[in-house]
């Protein structure tokens, strides 16, 4: 028996809490009956509906009982040559890489902000007080 092809229409299609389609991997997944379960809550697998989750999956980190699950949920293979660009290895380490330079970034204004207002009031202090001794 071969498996369902699904398009990217019929992906987008099942978007909704009564019937929800995710792409993890390839491969349609039926998760509507699933919503409730889910330990992360449904909002989680909502903002992931009708488009490819693999990435919000793996970065989870779920577990293999959870992947044991995916078989019973499966619907089909997604349609090849699709105009849904799948979210490949490299452009996943080029958004991490950005996120780390984000973080880098807001890290250093979170050291020097606190310093420079540190300063500022020792000046002003030294300044409207006249010499400390």
């Amino acid at each position: 028996m071969s498996e369902k092809i699904v398009t990217l229409a019929e992906l987008r299609a099942n978007s909704t809490k009564d019937n929800l389609y995710i792409l993890i991997h390839e491969k349609v997944y039926n998760v509507t009956k699933f919503l409730d379960e889910h330990p992360g809550g449904d909002e989680v697998i909502l903002s992931e509906a009708g488009q490819d989750a693999t990435e919000a999956f793996e970065d989870v980190g779920h577990s293999d009982e959870a992947r044991e699950l995916l078989p019973g949920m499966l619907v089909g293979e997604f349609e090849k040559n699709s105009e849904l660009k799948l979210k490949s290895g490299a452009a996943a380490a080029q958004a991490s890489r950005v996120s780390s330079a984000v973080v880098e970034q807001g890290s250093s204004v979170m050291y020097w902000a606190p310093l420079g207002l540190l300063a500022a009031w020792f000046g002003y202090r030294f300044y409207t007080t006249g010499a400390p001794y």
